[in-house]
């Protein structure tokens, strides 16, 4: 869904309808796989983008603030080659905090500014925070990146250029292959003169990864067992949020952090909208989210094969966080 401004109208019912239907629909076959899946793009309800924001301004947590401070100190290198007027996408913007920082520095040159992401909650807030520096060209889309992507680009402006935000390494929840497709599908709508910039987390020591999936306060822990939460009253799920706890391990094969519930005695599920009845023994795990973590040639390697014309990039060495804008001449 596409809309300038909230609003309640006869038809929201029957969309939630079918936003739970799919819910249910995907919540069986993941939990039918071996091993056992949730997907993870249902970790951000209201509930769980309040958790996930209260997770980037952990200390363990680097991320956010790393890139902030990178697109603060890079911002008019990032956007002087942009042919003006310049038309901002974000996809997936959280708060919002981040693409303020380029919206600030754009100035009278941002031609409009476009939101995706599936959380309402999060749409909201950034709208909000974008109107609070006068940006009143705020359009949001509620619903997954290539979709949002493909709207947002029919709305562009004219004239000038487009620079597409994929930011806070969202990319690296995405299985490799997957992620390479994706930005292929993002070259595929740009133009010349337009660019994407993609923001990156890097391979880190073991100890730093694992503080940063499983920090000491629990919030990280919190933000995945929610997924169960929803479940339950969603779907009507009978999962024992206290049967499960939070794991985070380092895969080093694979390149990335995986995120588990594991289950802490035998017990059994019955998801009534699923139609699924699941028997867990002790130590029986469900893999929630998978964060890959890149290398900075990767990165570059990676954009250039999606068809973009070339890279420039700025890391910051001590939080091992990479920007990296692609451009289409």
């Amino acid at each position: 869904m596409s809309e300038e401004y909230p609003s309640r109208t006869l038809t929201r019912p029957r969309a939630d309808a079918s936003a739970r239907s799919t819910f249910a629909t995907e919540v069986r076959e993941y939990l039918l796989r071996t091993p056992r899946q949730l997907p993870s793009k249902y970790l951000y309800d209201d509930l769980g983008s309040a958790l996930f924001e209260a997770i980037c301004r952990l200390p363990w947590y680097r991320i956010t603030r790393a890139e902030a401070a990178l697109l603060a100190a890079r911002a008019d290198d990032i956007l002087r080659p942009m042919p003006r007027p310049v038309s901002l996408i974000e996809l997936g913007c959280g708060s919002g905090e981040k693409l303020a920082i380029l919206a600030k520095a754009a100035g009278g040159a941002a031609a409009d500014v476009q939101l995706i992401d599936i959380s309402s909650a999060a749409l909201e807030m950034s709208r909000e925070r974008l109107r609070a520096l006068g940006l009143v060209a705020v359009r949001t889309h509620n619903c997954t990146y290539e979709d949002g992507l493909i709207r947002a680009a029919r709305h562009r402006s004219p004239d000038g250029s487009l620079l597409v935000l994929f930011l806070g390494s969202n990319i690296g929840n995405f299985d490799t292959p997957v992620a390479r497709l994706l930005l292929a599908r993002i070259r595929r709508v740009l133009r010349a003169g337009d660019a994407l910039l993609l923001g990156v987390d890097l391979v880190k020591p073991h100890r730093d990864l694992l503080l940063a999936y499983d920090d000491p306060l629990g919030v990280t822990a919190a933000f995945n067992r929610n997924l169960l939460r929803r479940i339950n009253d969603e779907l009507g799920g009978t999962f024992d949020l206290d049967g499960f706890t939070h794991r985070a391990l380092w895969n080093p094969g694979a390149s990335r952090v995986e995120m588990h519930l594991v289950s802490s005695a035998r017990q059994r599920v019955r998801i009534e909208a699923a139609d699924l009845d699941l028997v867990f023994a002790p130590e029986d795990w469900i893999w929630t989210e998978s964060s890959y973590k890149y290398d900075a040639e990767q990165i570059v390697r990676d954009g250039l094969g999606a068809g973009f014309s070339h890279a420039e990039q700025w890391i910051d060495d001590h939080a091992r966080f990479a920007l990296t804008r692609f451009s289409v001449t």
